[in-house]
């Protein structure tokens, strides 16, 4: 399927290839060679930060294990 790009580097995604696609807003971006990847992203609401930092504290959740949980996150996508 053949896409323009505009005058202002915008492209049009068509309908018929974002139907085969989870609904979403927004699409994490990546050039692979000469190849554009779109990938569809689910985009979660914010939290209040210092609830979170509360939360952590009342279960007594060190530093180093929120570091730990974050780079298995990251390593497991």
């Amino acid at each position: 399927m053949l896409i323009k790009k505009n005058a202002r580097n915008q492209v049009t995604l068509p309908k018929a290839l974002l139907v085969r696609l989870p609904s979403t807003g927004y699409f994490e971006a990546d050039v692979s060679g000469d190849v554009l990847v779109l990938r569809p992203v689910k985009v979660v609401e914010m939290v209040d930060i210092d609830k979170v930092r509360a939360r952590l504290r009342r279960r007594r959740v060190r530093s180093d294990e929120v570091e730990k949980a974050v780079n298995w996150a990251r390593e497991n996508k």
